[in-house]
């Protein structure tokens, strides 16, 4: 809304104000002030007898006061609000609301509750039904009702993991409205454009009188859509609306129990509306991937699920024939161009054939591609034959040895006629052979027909009546061109041509590389995740993808998914995303296709308001005016007192009259002043500091606290650091602490808390006199200050070369404090032994030592100690190795980042240190003192 509005709530109340004369005339009259007399008999006697006395009068200020005070009153119930809601909902029908409740509404989906329920409130002030419908439901009714029924159905709303479908709703209430328009169709919006477009023209269709299209948080649609197993790592590719300013987003990748195990940077650039982030891993550590998610991005989009055909898989190439000198003739020339950019291959040193095999499979490869191999030795096919029946899979070509092979081979799919048949040449009859179409069958299905791919020569296939179910592809003329059958878990494929040009130019076309892709995308990666189906599947729901980004055992009312080959399965409200099969094996079914992309809704209608979800809110100046009428009625009551001798005291150091008058003048505008000058600084300062209640709920449960720098991620790394390890101590102890507090160190309080966590960085604004002071009295009173550099620093001397920032950060804020002498916990130490037995306390890193105050001589005179460590604790740490770094979990419990070196035993020693440290704060030197105990009971006679 533009401008400024103002409007009263209840503008029949200001009718009140005409009564105003009369409370002038009620409040100038006043009780008579009582007059202190000396006690003469006669004198008593002599007023017994007096005359009727009229009441005195208020004098005119008092008077103006209270009229001031009841005008407050009445304007007050009035309601005065300023940006007042405007109904422009249209008489002309019903108002229908369509609301986006897609994965890209997570964010901000209480904004569009209060959104649609404030249009809801202005059809119900017009009195008129209302036609809901939600975008993602699977089943519509936009039947107008109530504006009670649609608070109903929208408190029962919720996001949902899929994309919009407002072709269904829209539909649905064309239907309920049985071709009358709605008066107003407000549409809350994601955004995004549906997949078939066209959103504004299905709204224009139902001819609305006024359109209100309502639009939310764009900046949180994002989306990973692909992932790409590469040769140096895996390549992620995520999609946005188009923003304008650059963004950058971090990808991790994690394992089968949600583990951090790699990360990538996503880096939009200005305007771009996709980017690709390079996750760098080991080939093994690749294929331990299970889900890719978007740090900070809570939702359906933000997470990518990996099944088997995600997997980069290790390919043995073996031949019958080397031509080093000339690398064009080699058979495995054209099979490695066509799989380098999606496998690990692998070659024997060996040139005998028998120990290639067993070279070659002691790798323990997914596939073992043979180019012209004929009769193997005798001790190769029990190898052969074990690893087929384990998971792997056979591809073979033929050429001229397999063509003079024996006819009872056991590694080929079909029976084989010995020989080759040719097709092109002086002495025969036939022409070469195009390709037929792909059986639907096929995992070559969908692949478009090669017209410019012709087969002079091949190796047939004996006719059987099973012939027709394991033919992957065919010539013209119908004979077999790929052929395959399974072995125990494992699978055979033959190509009935050579894998170089001299049988067909198959090798050297575009569809060689699509078919030996598919064909190895069958096969197992490492033996342990599911087959790719090789022909139609339909398979249940496993593992299903929440709203906000999070995979459940819940399957609800989700239908089984049909798996074709060849063809990518769909998102849709009967098979939401996420994992179809079984433990053994899965598949995924991502929110967005390989590909994909987010776009923004195409155009608008002429005359449709354009607003967001949060316009001008209204402001209503009830609180303060009845603060006002408040401070007024305290200012008559001492005034009233005043006059009345209850403050004789006042009185007698005030004068008289006009001076009386003056004063009361002067002090009900400094109070008017006041109120309207600090109304928003006592609104500031209740909104910042902590009210009674929160100070009495932190004095009644432990909370660990941390230093706000001002960095949002060394913040946001310490909150997530103490929320670790504020579980692992539920968990492993009897101390169930509070959530986290951030303090600041200039105003907050800080007795609440027993240690606080200072991450020390360079960059953040040095700590100011007042906050060092604040510090060292919080650490003279008994508190202790956990100081970490996160840089694994060995000295704290100024002295040592090569210190880094963080440590010269340190040493400048320390400079001016009362610090006792340091020294690395020794090995007798209570924090060795207060709840774990440690020997050192790692953190994210292992190399710093955890630095505590010195422990004093015993000549030493303790009562010149600079600060007092409260029940023998230290009042300061000091380490380096990044303590919350090592804690830091998200929202699902899972670590944030890697220990360094990558090792979760030493992320567990971590969170014993984070134990011990909290014990040794909350019992000071109660494990020390047990070593006393035996004398003790000696003493005793016990």
């Amino acid at each position: 809304m533009s401008g400024l509005a103002f409007l009263f709530t209840n503008p029949a109340i200001l009718a009140a104000l005409v009564a105003l004369p009369v409370i002038w005339w009620l409040l100038r009259m006043t009780p008579p002030r009582p007059s202190a007399e000396v006690f003469p008999p006669l004198r008593i006697l002599a007023s017994v007898m007096k005359r009727e006395e009229t009441p005195a009068q208020s004098p005119w200020w008092l008077t103006l006061l209270r009229m001031l005070m009841a005008a407050a009153l009445i304007l007050a119930i009035a309601d005065p609000v300023i940006n007042p809601r405007q109904n422009t909902l249209s008489s002309a029908g019903p108002l229908a609301l369509v609301i986006d409740n897609s994965w890209a509404t997570v964010s901000d989906w209480n904004q569009r509750v209060e959104a649609a329920g404030a249009l809801i409130d202005d059809a119900e002030a017009k009195e008129l039904p209302v036609s809901i419908v939600f975008t993602t439901d699977r089943q519509h009714d936009a039947t107008p009702a109530s504006a009670a029924a649609a608070r109903d159905r929208l408190a029962a709303a919720q996001p949902q993991p899929l994309p919009a479908d407002r072709e269904r709703a829209l539909a649905a209430i064309k239907a309920a409205l049985a071709g009358s328009p709605p008066g107003t169709l407000a549409f809350l919006s994601d955004g995004i454009e549906a997949s078939n477009g066209g959103t504004m023209q299905q709204i224009a269709e139902l001819g609305a009188t006024n359109v209100r299209r309502v639009e939310g948080n764009a900046e949180s649609a994002i989306a990973l859509t692909a992932a790409t197993n590469e040769n140096d790592g895996m390549r992620v590719t995520a999609s946005r609306l188009p923003l304008g300013e650059p963004r950058a987003y971090y990808v991790l990748a994690r394992d089968i129990r949600g583990t951090a195990i790699a990360e990538g940077e996503l880096r939009f650039a200005t305007g771009a509306t996709t980017a690709d982030a390079l996750l760098k891993a080991p080939f093994e550590l690749r294929n331990d991937f299970a889900r890719l998610t978007i740090e900070g991005q809570a939702t359906a989009g933000g997470l990518h699920l990996l099944d088997d055909g995600n997997r980069r898989r290790r390919v043995a190439l073996l031949s019958g024939e080397v031509h080093q000198s000339q690398p064009l003739l080699s058979p495995l020339y054209y099979i490695k161009r066509a799989l380098e950019p999606h496998a690990d291959l692998i070659e024997p040193r060996e040139e005998a054939v028998g120990k290639a095999i067993a070279e070659l499979l002691a790798q323990n490869p997914s596939i073992l591609v043979m180019a012209d191999v004929g009769r193997l030795p005798d001790e190769s096919y029990p190898l052969v034959t074990r690893w087929l029946e384990n998971g792997g899979m056979l591809v073979r070509f033929a050429g001229p040895r397999l063509a003079g092979a024996p006819a009872d081979d056991p590694l080929v799919p079909v029976v084989l006629r010995q020989g080759e048949r040719t097709l092109d040449g002086a002495l025969s009859w036939s022409e070469p052979q195009p390709l037929a179409d792909y059986p639907s069958s096929s995992p070559f299905a969908g692949l478009e027909r090669p017209r410019d791919v012709l087969v002079k020569r091949q190796v047939l296939a004996q006719p059987t009546p099973d012939l027709t179910e394991r033919t992957w592809a065919n010539l013209a003329d119908g004979t077999p061109l790929v052929t395959t059958a399974e072995r125990g878990r494992g699978r055979i494929v033959l190509f009935h041509v050579s894998a170089d040009p001299n049988w067909s130019n198959l090798p050297i076309s575009g569809s060689f590389v699509d078919m030996l892709r598919r064909s190895i995308q069958l096969s197992r990666a490492g033996g342990v995740a599911g087959d790719q189906p090789s022909k139609a599947q339909t398979l249940p729901p496993y593992r299903l993808v929440s709203a906000r980004g999070e995979l459940t055992g819940d399957t609800g009312s989700a239908r089984p998914l049909e798996i074709a080959p060849g063809i990518a399965p769909t998102v849709s409200a009967d098979t939401p995303p996420g994992l179809y099969g079984s433990e053994e094996g899965f598949v995924a079914n991502n929110l967005l296709p390989d590909g994909g992309k987010l776009t923004p809704i195409a155009g608008n209608l002429v005359g449709a308001r354009a607003e967001g979800l949060e316009g001008a809110r209204p402001f209503s100046i009830r609180p303060y005016l009845f603060g006002l009428a408040l401070a007024l009625f305290v200012l008559d009551t001492l005034i009233v007192l005043y006059m009345a001798g209850g403050l004789a005291g006042l009185r007698r150091r005030a004068g008289r009259g006009a001076a009386t008058a003056a004063l009361v003048a002067t002090l009900g505008l400094a109070t008017l002043g006041l109120v309207a000058a600090l109304a928003p600084a006592i609104a500031h300062a209740q909104d910042s500091q902590p009210s009674d209640e929160q100070t009495l709920q932190r004095l009644d449960t432990t909370h660990l606290a941390y230093v706000i720098t001002g960095e949002q991620e060394v913040d946001r790394l310490s909150e997530q650091g103490l929320i670790g390890l504020s579980n692992y101590l539920t968990y492993r102890t009897a101390l169930e602490p509070g959530a986290p507090v951030g303090v600041d160190l200039e105003q907050d309080e800080l007795a609440f808390y027993p240690i606080i966590y200072w991450p020390v960085s360079a960059t953040a604004p040095m700590p100011s006199s007042r906050v060092m002071s604040r510090i060292d009295a919080y650490m003279r009173n008994g508190g202790t200050v956990l100081f970490d550099t996160r840089d694994q620093f060995s000295s704290l001397t100024p002295s040592d070369a090569g210190d880094s920032p963080n440590v010269q950060r340190l040493q400048a804020m320390l400079s001016g404090l009362d610090i006792p002498p340091l020294e690395p916990v020794p090995s007798d130490h209570v924090l060795t032994k207060a709840f774990y037995l440690l020997s050192n306390f790692p953190g994210r890193y292992a190399e710093s030592q955890l630095w505590v105050e010195a422990a004093p001589n015993d000549d030493e005179d303790r009562s010149n100690r600079p600060v007092r460590g409260g029940d023998g604790v230290t009042p300061i740490m000091i380490t380096g190795n990044d303590f919350a770094g090592a804690w830091a979990v998200d929202v699902n419990g899972a670590p944030l980042l890697p220990t360094v070196p990558p090792d979760e035993m030493q992320r567990e020693y971590a969170y014993r240190a984070g134990v011990n440290i909290m014990m040794y704060m909350l019992t000071g030197n109660y494990k020390a003192d047990q070593v006393h105990v035996p004398d003790l009971l000696q003493r005793l006679g016990q």
